[in-house]
């Protein structure tokens, strides 16, 4: 007995796929274009490079599956090289200057307004990026109108198919210390790239901000204070989390789940009216 087939995956559209003459014809009030930035960075003695750019690929297909029929997406090149300076002691990490980013992601943004689309979503996976997304969705306002959100896949709700968060898989120390390369990261590219991941290599990697959370009230609260740091700070293998307790199944619950959830916010944002800017103040 033949087997069927497996269905072909759901793709959010590319918006290189596109015909310069195809634009005249996008709605502007709900056509939602989706930046998406990843980093090629050392993620401990465990995993490649290519951890976040492969969790953002894996979440941007799972969202393709989700969402609903009809909405206008277009996703723009996806951006594999970003600011990860915290990591350029250890072999194979690519950076680039904050300032190369920065203008790199406004021209991107400013491409897509040219071509009368006035809706930006700047989708990340690195941590290193949150504070950049900011500046640049400001200015991509106040230059060009476009109504720019930012959001990073590990803080959208992650929840089941049954409405039970995910984050309870993890103990609270895991959710907190475990930032990188940890029991999540390695659960989810055991999902998506089971090739790539050298379980043999993976610890349990302690984090040194344990030890100040334990001993210092403000400094260590994860709050009140900052550390500038490097990754070696942190541990010098270059991984923080339990990686030995990562799970496949979980990491493609994981998977699905923030697939789901961005499908979700682009039709939030696709279906947000363009009053929402306001051009200029109002005194009257």
């Amino acid at each position: 007995m033949s087997s069927r087939p497996s269905p072909t995956p759901v793709s959010l559209p590319r918006w290189a796929d596109l015909c310069t003459t195809d634009f005249a014809a996008l709605d502007a009030a709900r056509t939602v274009a989706v930046l998406p930035v990843a980093a090629t960075e050392q993620h401990g003695p465990h995993l490649p490079l290519s951890v976040d750019t492969d969790l953002l690929e894996g979440v941007l297909a799972a969202a393709g599956g989700c969402l609903e029929e009809g909405v206008p997406v277009y996703v723009l090149p996806i951006q594999s090289v970003g600011l990860s300076p915290e990591h350029e002691r250890f072999a194979g990490t690519l950076t680039l200057r904050p300032e190369t980013i920065l203008n790199l992601w406004r021209d991107i943004g400013a491409c897509v307004a040219r071509a009368g689309v006035r809706k930006l979503l700047i989708f990340n996976s690195h941590g290193g990026h949150v504070g950049l997304m900011d500046v640049v969705g400001r200015a991509l306002r106040a230059r060009h109108d476009l109504l720019v959100y930012g959001a990073s896949w590990f803080d959208l709700p992650l929840l089941d198919e049954q409405g039970q968060d995910l984050n309870q898989r993890f103990s609270a120390a895991e959710r907190r210390f475990g930032i990188h390369a940890g029991q999540v990261e390695t659960s989810m590219m055991l999902a998506l790239r089971p090739h790539t991941v050298r379980m043999d290599r993976a610890l349990d990697f302690a984090s040194t901000s344990q030890e100040r959370a334990a001993r210092w009230p403000i400094l260590g609260n994860g709050r009140s204070a900052k550390l500038a740091w490097q990754m070696q700070d942190y541990h010098p293998a270059g991984a923080v989390g339990n990686a030995t307790a990562a799970d496949a199944e979980v990491g493609q619950l994981l998977v699905q789940a923030a697939g789901r959830s961005l499908a979700a916010l682009l039709s939030e944002i696709s279906a947000l009216p363009l009053s929402t800017l306001v051009d200029k103040p109002d005194f009257s």
